[in-house]
């Protein structure tokens, strides 16, 4: 495998800003892995990191590389900052960026695929917010999404939220003072029209640990999906909102994508 820290320009967010990538290798005589290389435009994972990370830390948390590298597809991580994935009220334009710009200037850099049948995206906390939210509203773009522990019921988060939400002081930079439910950034809301249209549908995949404090808005998420008829695999079992639980839990996204 290839490991590419990418530093470039953006117009949208008008800053330098990085994207970690992780690219396969076909090779013969390196000890103690599988590489392999299926095609040269590569099958890609777009990987988003949670609130408190970059785009370095799926590789300094989790042996990622290790995992990717004999199925032979390409892995980006961007970086966002505490954005959730979102056009901010007062900050920038981030969901502008991830959506539009990064696969355009991530395809000119690198040779990767751009049809929906090779491409996936999958996160961790505010990035299975921001996974799951890519997926249901560019559903042309992706056949698969995977969230891990993933903040899957914004609006209630925003309306309860607690002093010691490390996200409640964002909340209003980021969305402003209105509610969200029923918007486009409500993953409920997202989730029912896509169940009742007639375009594409990428497969789910949620994971959550019963410990965790997001536990309880991922079962409301699998109820809607349930009373909607939208495909989507749940896995729910001990554990934190940790990188001991995260480690373990994208092995068995990468087992779930339809390569």
């Amino acid at each position: 495998m290839a490991w590419i820290q990418c530093h470039f320009y953006s117009d949208v967010l008008q800053l330098s800003t990085s994207m970690t990538v992780i690219l396969p290798q076909q090779t013969r005589t390196q000890i103690g892995m599988s590489n392999r290389l299926k095609t040269m435009r590569h099958k890609t994972l777009w990987l988003l990191h949670g609130l408190s990370d970059d785009d370095t830390i799926w590789m300094r948390r989790t042996s990622l590389e290790r995992y990717v590298a004999p199925l032979g597809i390409a892995v980006v991580m961007p970086q966002v900052h505490q954005s959730f994935y979102t056009d901010m009220r007062y900050g920038n334009r981030y969901w502008t960026f991830l959506t539009e710009e990064l696969p355009d200037i991530a395809r000119s850099f690198f040779p990767l695929s751009d049809a929906r049948e090779d491409n996936f995206v999958a996160g961790l906390s505010m990035g299975g917010y921001g996974a799951f939210k890519w997926a249901l509203r560019h559903p042309e773009m992706f056949c698969a999404a995977a969230s891990l522990s993933g903040v899957l019921d914004l609006a209630q988060r925003i309306k309860s939220r607690r002093p010691d939400d490390p996200a409640g002081r964002l909340f209003p930079l980021i969305f402003g003072t209105e509610d969200i439910a029923g918007s486009e950034d409500d993953l409920l809301a997202l989730v029912k029209r896509v169940a009742t249209s007639d375009g594409p549908k990428p497969l789910l995949f949620q994971a959550c640990g019963t410990e965790d404090a997001l536990f309880q808005e991922n079962l409301t998420f699998r109820a809607t999906c349930e009373t909607v008829h939208y495909p989507l695999t749940s896995d729910f079992g001990p554990g934190q909102h940790d990188w001991a639980y995260w480690d373990q839990e994208i092995q068995k996204v990468l087992a779930w994508l339809p390569l």
